[in-house]
């Protein structure tokens, strides 16, 4: 068994976002990354245009509330969620509370 802890991980972002990544692996055709981000409050991710991974992307809420946009729907996602985005599915998520919302996501692909 590996155990990291995320404080020892090196953090990526930008001033809308930290993210951690615990593991990523792949194999064959097939990969998987397993992480932390938190979205501060008042942001949105990505800054500009939209996400859109190769992978599907599971992830679960912790802390906080998101209003995430996909295609013309707008859904709110709040602490003790968990979400589902398929592959290809383009998606911009925004922080619009007054605290940051962390969460842990698993891509799939």
């Amino acid at each position: 068994m590996d155990v990291l802890k995320l404080a020892d991980l090196q953090e990526e972002g930008n001033e809308s976002y930290s993210m951690k990544t615990a593991f990523q692996e792949a194999v064959g055709d097939s990969s998987v990354k397993v992480g932390r981000v938190v979205i501060r409050a008042g942001e949105i991710v990505p800054l500009t245009g939209v996400s859109k991974h190769r992978e599907n992307e599971y992830s679960i809420i912790l802390k906080g509330s998101l209003v995430t946009d996909i295609g013309d729907e707008k859904i709110r996602v709040t602490a003790g969620d968990a979400t589902f985005i398929p592959k290809g599915e383009e998606h911009v998520a925004t922080n619009d509370g007054e605290e940051d919302c962390e969460l842990v996501f698993v891509l799939v692909g």
